[in-house]
């Protein structure tokens, strides 16, 4: 895959908007522009690394220190929380003094392919929750993890292992992904396009499955062996319950949701903000990568390095949405600083 170079181009293209009137630039003052927008480039892009690791640390810290989180789903966003410290730790630092090599290739497809392990997670757990018991969850989601990474090193390795395009650039003196438009194709949709479609066939699944609960909720009956006729109501208690009896029918609806109810639309609703930010994060960069080898457009440097780091903030953003709908990660994270 074809990555940007350094991160100069965010600098040397900064419009002069001394010359657009024709007349000569001081040099000075055009290096004083290019030093602040420089110094703030790498001020905002430093507090995102910062942020990165240490919200995916705090994450790994509060997991391995609370014990009932020492079971699945927790195994999954640990994996997730590891793959994007590697990514805050060793990728993106990398990022301001030389180009993309196969670690960068591994650790950003091991969170894009961990977010799509949490995601069929959630849709099994929502859609059988019934066959889909702690120890069975438990072997699929160990499965998914080894999957996960099994499959970006194979992708991420791929050039070294079989001579796929050149991986050294004799030019730069660095190490590079390979240029090969054939394993640019192979890894955008490895790495990005087939999990992208994972998680929207997944969310649309998960969906369908809520939509079908709220219709079959709102009118169910059964047929009891005496006709006569009743009618309870208990207004009372929350979710009130209605059961009428007439002409040997019992109808009966809840007006609220139950338990688990709450808990799949809360689960739902996380996975569909979890898809919507990964989504949103990656998908400029990999429809850049896909269209440089099959079109051959020159895509300026300083949108690729935009569409990249915007791709990196996805792993920022993965411990926040998931923590945010999870009350005992809140409630580990105060027990990590406060006694109680």
């Amino acid at each position: 895959m074809e990555r940007p170079l350094n991160l100069s181009c965010l600098v040397d293209t900064v419009p002069d908007s001394s010359n657009r009137s024709g007349t000569s630039a001081d040099p000075q003052d055009g290096q004083a522009r290019l030093s602040v927008f420089s110094v703030l480039v790498l001020t905002l892009l430093a507090v995102l690394v910062v942020a990165t690791f240490l919200w995916n640390g705090l994450v790994l810290a509060t997991i391995l220190r609370v014990r009932s989180f020492h079971r699945v789903p927790h195994n999954l966003v640990a994996s997730m929380a590891v793959s994007d410290v590697m990514v805050a730790a060793l990728v993106m630092p990398l990022r301001f003094v030389h180009g993309w090599i196969s670690f960068d290739v591994l650790c950003c497809t091991a969170s894009i392919w961990n977010v799509t392990a949490i995601a069929l997670d959630r849709y099994w757990s929502i859609t059988r929750h019934l066959e889909y018991t702690l120890r069975t969850r438990r072997r699929i989601s160990n499965i998914m993890i080894a999957l996960t990474w099994a499959l970006s090193a194979f992708i991420s390795l791929a050039p070294l292992l079989f001579g796929w395009g050149e991986t050294y650039s004799e030019d730069s003196e660095e190490c590079q992904v390979s240029q090969e438009p054939s394993y640019t194709i192979f890894s955008t949709f490895g790495a990005f396009y087939l999990p992208l479609c994972v998680v929207l066939f997944v969310y649309w699944k998960i969906y369908k499955a809520a939509r079908f609960r709220i219709g079959s909720r709102k009118n169910n009956s059964i047929t009891p062996i005496t006709p006569e006729a009743l009618e309870v109501k208990e207004a009372a208690q929350q979710p009130q319950m209605v059961f009428t009896v007439r002409h040997a029918t019992v109808t009966f609806q809840t007006d609220g949701d139950t338990w688990r109810e709450q808990k799949e639309k809360k689960a739902a609703l996380m996975v569909g903000i979890l898809i919507g930010v990964f989504v949103l994060c990656w998908i400029p960069f990999f429809i850049t990568e896909l269209i440089n080898p099959l079109c051959s457009c020159d895509i300026p440097p300083i949108w690729k390095s935009i569409f990249l780091w915007l791709g990196y903030s996805n792993s920022f953003f993965n411990p926040l949405i998931y923590t945010a709908f999870n009350k005992n990660y809140n409630n580990a994270f105060r027990n990590l600083f406060f006694r109680q």
